[in-house]
């Protein structure tokens, strides 16, 4: 039986929910759709649907092994339309993935407005904060925020971010502003971090210059810290494009610019190869000159150079 064929029928069983309603949309017979999913089960050795007698449903194997058929699928589709000369024409399933935050903030507009533009594609945003590996979850196009490790992949920089040191004016009315890394043992430190140990801060200079700090608060989450020191409650380290709208709006006031680190780097990473889907081609040319022209992101990325 054809592999790529019993692909299309169990995308099309699993988009209606029928075996019935995939046969007349593909124009087979009943049993034929049927023989399909069995063939793919005994490829696979994994049971793909729950069948009863009113229900057909995905199990949980089934249901991973459909995106990448569905990805499988539009790729081939897309070679195709590239050897016929119509691969400008972007379509299939994109997969994107960023930091949280970032992606809240920067790519998912982006994301947004390239779905609008280019109605042939589907979008699945992955906004997690740890590195995913491109190739295993079938990622197309990652926004990476740090040093890079040397990798099959091809990276674009289009920006970088720094580590600042933040509190609110409220907070500096009641406290001085430290002048040197140490001044911070004095005062009341949030820090973003599962764990209650204490804190090593590190800041540019000669030397040994980490200081280790003994925060307060300890957070889970950076919006979690940075609503804190917000609020005028302690200091608190993060990227600065996460304070970026915070500072603008005068809530919080950096310090220890002088002694920060070298900036963060801001990379937009996609498989190499020769060949590239039009998809992620159009997408990464896309983010590139959106994240390049955001005034918000140049705003967040000069905020201790301004």
């Amino acid at each position: 039986m054809d592999r790529l064929q019993s692909m299309r029928v169990l995308v099309k069983v699993a988009d209606t929910g029928s075996f019935a309603q995939a046969a007349r949309a593909l124009n087979m017979s009943p049993p034929t759709v049927t023989r399909a999913i069995a063939y793919l089960e005994d490829l696979t050795g994994a049971r793909l649907f729950l069948r009863s007698t009113r229900s057909v449903k995905l199990t949980a194997p089934g249901s991973r092994y459909v995106e990448d058929c569905r990805r499988i699928l539009a790729d081939i589709n897309e070679a195709e339309a590239s050897v016929g000369g119509s691969h400008a024409t972007p379509s299939g399933l994109l997969t994107v993935t960023a930091p949280v935050l970032f992606g809240q903030i920067y790519v998912m507009p982006v994301l947004t407005s390239f779905l609008t533009r280019h109605p042939a594609v589907n979008g699945r945003a992955l906004l997690l904060d740890r590195v995913v590996n491109l190739t295993e979850e079938g990622i197309d196009v990652a926004l990476r925020i740090g040093q890079l490790p040397d990798s099959g992949y091809r990276a674009i920089k289009v920006g970088s971010v720094r580590r600042v040191i933040c509190g609110a004016p409220a907070y500096f009315k009641e406290h001085p502003v430290p002048q040197v890394p140490a001044d911070l043992a004095g005062h009341t430190i949030i820090a973003n971090t599962g764990s209650s140990a204490p804190q090593d801060w590190r800041f540019s200079g000669e030397g040994n210059n980490s200081v280790t700090l003994r925060p307060r608060l300890f957070c889970n989450t950076m919006d979690a810290a940075i609503s804190a020191a917000s609020r005028g409650w302690g200091l608190a380290r993060a990227l600065s494009y996460q304070v970026a709208s915070a500072v603008s709006e005068g809530k919080l006031d950096i310090v220890l610019a002088d002694y920060e680190e070298a900036p963060v780097p801001i990379h937009v990473m996609h498989a190499e190869g020769r060949y590239i889907s039009a998809k992620t081609r159009a997408f990464v040319d896309f983010l590139v000159a959106e994240l390049r022209a955001n005034q918000h992101v140049q705003a967040a990325t000069s905020l201790v150079t301004s």
